[in-house]
């Protein structure tokens, strides 16, 4: 049998070290899921993975209405080193901003940061409906973390505390260069860097906000076509453009 064959097909996102011989815990939530869900019961395997110890099996030790003890049985894949790529996006209504998470979660960003700018109309974001957006999407998907979800920030705080060595993309409808151009640019092809990709509001950036960013010396903007595409559009282009070009999806 392969090690892709001993998979469990049951993912679960959890926070204690993951090691040989090791019983986990569930909480009411994790353990209603199993029980009373998807209708588990003791000796059926589940996979665990807490972003730092790789994917383990697991077999139900007990379980019960709000619990359940579950005993490690060994390591079904190893912890891998994933993109360092950050995606910045103005808040949308929900529904679209728990698509936005999801996909961005699926195509491998390692953190998410709604990112306030002045023509942004939602106010409120929801972080924990969101966290376990990211959570659920990281569990069905197959990777190995769960992107880390930043509070709400202005566009100004975010570029004053920017680190330079982190290339931003700036998904800019006014225009700019094609996604492999702007990559190139910024050295792309030459060596690995950390990343970031800035989705705007719905209705653009204020012209200010634009010309704030295109000064900055680690920022690259981008032009993703012709079309005007809604914040969520924008997003799972970037990024499946970035991953294709300088990601884990290169060929």
């Amino acid at each position: 049998m392969t090690q892709n064959q001993q998979r469990a097909k049951i993912r679960l996102h959890v926070t204690d070290d993951l090691a040989p011989d090791g019983v986990i815990g569930l909480g009411a939530s994790q353990a209603h899921y199993l029980r009373s869900v998807l209708r588990l019961a003791p000796r059926d395997e589940v996979a665990l993975f807490n972003g730092r110890d790789g994917e383990w099996r697991a077999s139900i030790d007990a379980i019960g209405k709000g619990w359940a003890s579950l005993q490690l049985v060994s390591q079904s894949l190893p912890q891998i080193t994933e993109p360092d790529i950050w995606l910045l996006f103005a808040p949308i209504k929900r529904g679209r901003i728990d698509f936005l998470v999801q996909k961005a979660t699926e195509l491998g960003v390692s953190a998410l940061l709604p990112t306030s700018t002045r023509r942004t109309v939602v106010e409120r974001t929801n972080l924990v409906r969101l966290g376990a957006t990211a959570t659920e999407a990281a569990e069905q998907c197959g990777r190995l973390s769960v992107p880390e979800l930043h509070p709400v920030q202005s566009l100004d705080k975010l570029l004053a505390s920017w680190p330079p060595e982190r290339h931003l993309l700036f998904c800019d409808e006014a225009g700019g260069p094609p996604p492999l151009e702007a990559l190139r640019h910024h050295g792309a092809n030459q060596k690995p860097a950390p990343w970031a990709i800035l989705i705007g509001p719905e209705g653009g950036f204020d012209p200010a906000e634009s010309r704030a960013l295109r000064a900055c010396p680690f920022v690259a903007p981008m032009s993703l076509g012709p079309r005007i595409l809604r914040t969520e559009t924008a997003a799972v282009a970037a990024l499946s453009l970035w991953q294709a070009l300088v990601g884990d999806g290169r060929a």
